[in-house]
């Protein structure tokens, strides 16, 4: 089975058929129901009823109450009603449920999020199973419909409940000992292998498919090829690679034992994270040295997945089951690791310790391709805004103008642009040497800075119409510039820190290297967090003020100077536009064409214009200087200079 001949342990192969291999013996090892379920638009509940034994279970739905009852389970008995929330909008939720009878566990998914009405009671003896369909109920109003059982449509119609029935066997029997008969020695080490993993979890593990090797003195490393169960072609079957130092040496021998789960839906309910966001793979590879915890391997294991095409919009990662925490959940963490990506179907982990090992893929955020590049673009842009700012400033205050609002409102951009340059700058530094703690204020900070620059942008916009349209009134005092511009985004970021957990150490993750992801304060925006809707209401809300303002303010002023001598000069109209757009933050707007075939030039062009905004308004400054001292016109005018169309075009 693996390239060294000379191996002096003892091998031997012990089969357990798992739970959850396809087409192993003839009865069902899971059942699953889905449908969508329609209703009204009240209050919404999950009722349950069930009782032990082996008979018939209902799922029946009205407008407004999916209902489960019957008589199916071995050891779980228990009614209850679920609150699931008014639907003001919406009238259909799409559902499943799922039964496993041999751990005599049933939960229901509705609309995306679980819901377990019976827990995990061990490996059962005898269990309900092979549940087929029974009555049929009419048509209704609401109901149930696009019915399936076992995803094999069962009706397209909308039927107010199903009935199913089941029939009583022997789960370990039927389910586990198939591969095992013969040999009562060989079972009885099957037994205390389960039994082993019932303690690294607290948790009963389904029927698996294990292999057993004795390390004995000279042992010099092994490779194992997991059995295949029925149905399952070899090449998809997980390899292992068993490293030398994995035998203590001061023992003579030792037994390793590895676990192969496949199909497996036991590790996914127990997960703790968000079915939406990521998924295990089917395959779990679980390895343990009897009487040992072990962990710093000098040299990694080698665990090698063979799987379906990922698509390069999923990241994926090797994680370990970290038995330490709570067992009710099953918590996979990524330390300790190391994906090797093979190809889009092979994926092999290297890890340093022993547990179960899965692959997880990342569905959102989807990872971000040429990272690095965006990244590198990103901290020069940074700097040399932050630079370009710092001399605008010095540049500004040399103008000693006080009395002129056009100078305080453009220091007041500076300042924003300084900020928020300055700290995104940092923000990699703080997220790796800070910890959460100070990437919570840092990444607030940061948050406070962008929304700042959005609304000096807005400002820049508003003073512009004043002064083209609005010419002969005064423009708004300096200090009502300064409140909105600096008093107003604090307001949201104060709420958010009052809220808590919406700052901290960010993870965007690299498509071409998901183990050296890049690590930002920011605020978190996993799906269903608190994050997520302060983004969508106060970062997008300020964002689409500042591109429609700008735009809108491009508009009207070329609207105003078009016809005019001035304009028709190339080098004056261009300078005009580009200049405005600086100060409006109108290359934010691309935000919003990211998506489609552009998406990544989208990407690139939207990292170059907007972190290298503030050395832009610098260069406008300047070239505007230049031509001020050509013409002999000064830079900034008041209001009784408005009727000059250079100035129009040109300052403001």
């Amino acid at each position: 089975m693996g390239p060294n001949q000379e191996f002096g342990g003892t091998l031997w192969m012990i089969f357990l058929f798992t739970l959850f291999a396809s087409g192993s013996g003839e009865n069902d090892r899971n059942f699953k129901m889905c449908g969508t379920w329609r209703h009204g638009n009240g209050k919404l509940t999950l009722a349950h009823n069930f009782k032990r034994g082996c008979g018939n279970i209902t799922i029946s739905a009205n407008e407004s109450s999916l209902s489960i009852h019957g008589q199916i389970t071995a050891q779980c008995q228990n009614s209850s009603v679920i609150e699931l929330g008014p639907s003001p909008e919406a009238r259909e939720r799409p559902f499943c449920m799922y039964w496993e009878p041999l751990l005599d566990h049933l939960w229901v998914e509705v609309k995306g999020k679980n819901h377990t009405l019976c827990w995990s009671s061990g490996l059962q003896g005898n269990c309900c199973t092979d549940l087929s369909q029974g009555k049929k109920y009419g048509i209704s109003m609401y109901g149930i419909l696009n019915a399936t059982q076992q995803d094999d449509i069962i009706s397209y119609q909308i039927h107010p409940a199903y009935g199913f029935f089941g029939g009583m066997i022997n789960c370990k029997n039927e389910f586990c000992d198939e591969a095992s008969q013969g040999s009562g020695d060989k079972v009885n080490l099957i037994e205390e292998t389960v039994m082993r993993s019932k303690v690294l979890g607290n948790v009963v593990l389904p029927c698996a498919m294990s292999t057993v090797v004795e390390m004995k003195e000279g042992f010099q490393g092994y490779n194992i090829t997991l059995p295949a169960p029925r149905g399952v072609p070899p090449q998809m079957i997980p390899s292992v690679h068993l490293p030398s130092c994995l035998k203590p040496p001061e023992k003579k021998k030792v037994k390793v034992v590895c676990t192969y789960f496949k199909n497996s839906t036991f590790f996914q309910w127990r997960s703790k994270a968000n079915h939406n966001v990521v998924r295990i793979l089917e395959d779990v590879v679980g390895i343990t040295v009897e009487n040992e915890i072990i962990t710093n391997l000098t040299e990694p294991i080698r665990i090698g997945f063979h799987h379906s095409v990922i698509p390069t919009s999923h990241s994926r990662k090797c994680v370990s089951w970290d038995t330490k925490k709570d067992p009710a959940e099953v918590t996979w963490k990524k330390e300790g690791c190391e994906t090797i990506q093979k190809g889009a179907e092979d994926t092999e982990c290297r890890c340093n310790h022993l547990t179960y090992f899965a692959i997880l893929v990342q569905l959102e955020p989807r990872p971000v391709r040429h990272l690095k590049a965006l990244t590198v673009i990103t901290s020069m842009g940074c700097a040399a805004s932050t630079l370009s700012c710092v001399v605008l400033m010095i540049f500004l205050n040399k103008q000693r103008r006080e009395m002129n609002p056009s100078t305080a409102v453009h220091r007041g951009l500076a300042m924003a642009l300084f900020l928020l340059s300055f700290l995104f700058f940092l923000t990699g530094i703080v997220a790796n040497m800070g910890g959460n703690k100070a990437c919570c204020v840092f990444g607030a900070a940061l948050h406070y800075a962008l929304l700042s620059s959005f609304s000096w942008m807005s400002i820049e916009g508003l003073h512009t119409f004043w002064l083209v349209y609005v010419v002969f009134s005064p423009s708004p005092s300096t200090y009502v510039w300064h409140l909105v511009g600096f008093g107003v985004p604090a307001v949201p970021v104060i709420v958010l820190l009052a809220i808590g957990k919406v700052y901290g150490v960010i993870e965007v993750v690299s498509s071409d290297d998901v183990d050296n992801s890049y690590l930002m304060c920011w605020m978190d925006v996993s799906p269903d967090s608190v994050g997520l809707l302060a983004h969508y209401f106060i970062n997008l809300t300020f964002l689409a003020v500042v591109v429609l303002s700008g735009l809108i303010m491009l508009f009207l002023v070329q609207r105003k100077i078009q016809n005019r001598d001035e304009w028709k000069k190339n080098k004056v109209a261009f300078i005009s536009i580009w200049g405005l757009s600086c100060l409006f933050g109108t290359s934010w707007g691309l935000e919003f064409l990211d998506f489609g075939q552009l998406s990544e030039f989208i990407l690139f062009l939207f990292c170059i214009l907007n972190s290298l905004q503030g050395f832009f308004l610098m260069l406008r400054f300047y070239i505007l200087d230049r031509m001020r001292k050509q013409s002999g016109s000064s830079l900034d005018g008041s209001s009784s200079t408005a009727s000059s169309t250079r100035q129009h075009m040109l300052q403001e």
